[in-house]
């Protein structure tokens, strides 16, 4: 299972060398915009409003050192990454390492998840193609209905008492009709159809096209939101006080609502948002394909080797950064954006109901064109992430079946078996959507338990600087310092959702 090094190549030496030398990072802020982003960040805000801003950036920023320290492994010793983990110390079952069983538990729930982007891609697809009468129907006073809601909330922040009232009676007529509707098939039917499309595109390999596509289409939609978030400061039935952003700068934990903490969803999210515990894992193979590894070479003793390591590792250290500060900024956009919009209107994305509500947070700023607007966006935006977590995912499971002796080790069977995984991801996707039908609640299942899986990653990374690294290769004590902060943020947001998933068990017990 070792990285093959067919070259070497010296590390650039100029910051133009370095940018050209950049990609892995690109594809894993490419890959992040996803459910984490659009659909958990964006119910927390909603949830709890301006006030944990702080684990938004927290759950981003906290992540890098680790995601360094994990590439730096790969690069240096020559073995997959999903081998590197399974060579960390502690209990074994089956001749596997304890971390290779949290990520085959962790794989399983993340399929859940796909399947819950899978519906939600089925319900932009549905909302904007309707595919029957009772269908365009639907939509039609669920639009109708949104847009009241948003008309109502503006009026009540704007203070005039006889508008709010004249629109309360319309929103109530609206609720009554939407009511008295049933909920037609056609997302199901959406989903199915988009599963089946999706593994023969995989099939085919035609991932680099649909990847290429959706990479713009997902950066125009990041800057349709951050033009959202700007124009609401012009508007002062929308603009974001001060005051609540100094709520959301400073540590605090908000009141409950409904019985439920919104901090039990935000710490969820801390597990998917940025890098999340699967694209940590994801990362360092991203960093091979792209040649850092052959352009270190197999290591060896001598100093020429040692050059070449320190001068990758700089250019890996640069990706994981600029990565950084593009997945904080789009994750803290669409976090403001559902405070101020969904959590002002009292909307909280669930059910069938989830890509309307999401698509509400435009409707300030776009009007009537909003819907439009998000189903675009949002369609780019879930369905790059249900590619890219086929992709990636399909690559682990590869290794995994190879780690475990059911495939054998050579190129021919991973790519074989890498290539039939991909293709069934989506239509056991498929599967788990049509048996669950709660999108937000398979995303945020997901999204817990990469919040445990990384408190596995915290006793991986620190045994990889203390007990697996080159001393030649020895990091600055400031390095050294935010990874202990990273594990030490790893073990905190595992623990307490492990305790927040236990009181909410003995609560509905």
């Amino acid at each position: 299972m070792a990285e093959r090094f067919d070259q070497t190549r010296e590390p650039p030496r100029t910051l133009r060398e370095t940018l050209a030398a950049l990609g892995p990072g690109i594809v894993l802020a490419s890959c992040i915009v996803g459910s984490g982003e659009l659909i958990a960040a964006t119910t927390v805000g909603a949830e709890a409003g301006f006030r944990l801003l702080w684990l938004i950036v927290l759950g981003c920023a906290i992540k890098v050192a680790a995601q360094i320290e994990i590439g730096r492994t790969a690069l240096t010793w020559g073995r997959t990454p999903l081998a590197a983990f399974d060579a960390v110390p502690g209990p074994r079952l089956a001749g596997r390492g304890w971390i290779y069983w949290s990520w085959a538990l962790m794989t399983v729930l993340i399929v859940v998840q796909q399947g819950g982007i899978l519906m939600g891609v089925a319900q932009t697809l549905a909302a904007g193609m309707p595919l029957s009468a009772a269908g365009r129907e639907w939509h039609r006073v669920h639009d109708a209905l949104t847009a009241e809601r948003i008309a109502a909330a503006a009026a009540a922040r704007g203070g005039d008492a006889a508008q709010a009232a004249a629109i309360a009676a319309r929103l109530a007529a609206r609720e009554t009709e939407a009511r008295d509707l049933a909920r037609p098939g056609d997302e199901i039917i959406w989903a199915a159809i988009t599963a089946v499309v999706t593994a023969a595109l995989l099939a085919i390999g035609r991932y680099r096209v649909i990847e290429r596509v959706s990479i713009v289409l997902v950066g125009t939609f990041v800057g349709v939101t951050l033009l959202a978030l700007l124009l609401l400061q012009f508007d002062p039935a929308w603009a974001i006080s001060g005051a609540e952003f100094a709520s959301g700068a400073v540590p605090s934990i908000p009141p409950a609502v409904g019985g439920r903490s919104p901090l039990a969803a935000g710490l969820a999210t801390f597990g998917i948002i940025g890098v999340g515990a699967s694209e940590l894992m994801f990362y360092p193979y991203w960093c091979l394909e792209k040649g850092y590894g052959r352009a270190v070479g197999p290591r060896d003793e001598s100093p020429a080797w040692a050059a070449r390591a320190r001068g990758w590792i700089r250019v890996l250290q640069f990706d994981a950064w600029a990565s950084m500060a593009v997945y904080t900024t789009v994750t803290v956009a669409f976090y403001m954006l559902g405070a101020a919009t969904l959590g002002r209107l009292g909307m909280r994305p669930a059910g069938s109901e989830m890509v309307r509500s999401l698509g509400a947070m435009y409707g300030p700023v776009f009007g009537p064109w909003a819907a439009d607007v998000f189903r675009v966006g949002a369609f780019a935006v879930l369905y790059s992430t249900l590619f890219a977590a086929a992709d990636g995912n399909s690559r682990l499971i590869g290794d995994g079946l190879t780690l475990a002796g059911a495939i054998p080790g050579d190129d021919v069977s991973r790519r074989t078996w890498t290539r039939r995984v991909a293709m069934a991801w989506p239509l056991v996707a498929l599967a788990l959507a049509v048996a669950i039908r709660e999108p937000v609640g398979m995303v945020l299942a997901s999204g817990a338990a990469q919040a445990v899986m990384l408190t596995a990653l915290a006793v991986a990374v620190l045994f990889f600087r203390y007990r697996h690294a080159d001393p030649r290769l020895t990091p600055t004590p400031a390095f050294d310092a935010l990874l202990w902060v990273s594990a030490a943020g790893f073990v905190v947001a595992g623990g307490w959702t492990v305790w927040q998933q236990a009181v909410h068990a003995l609560g509905a017990a």
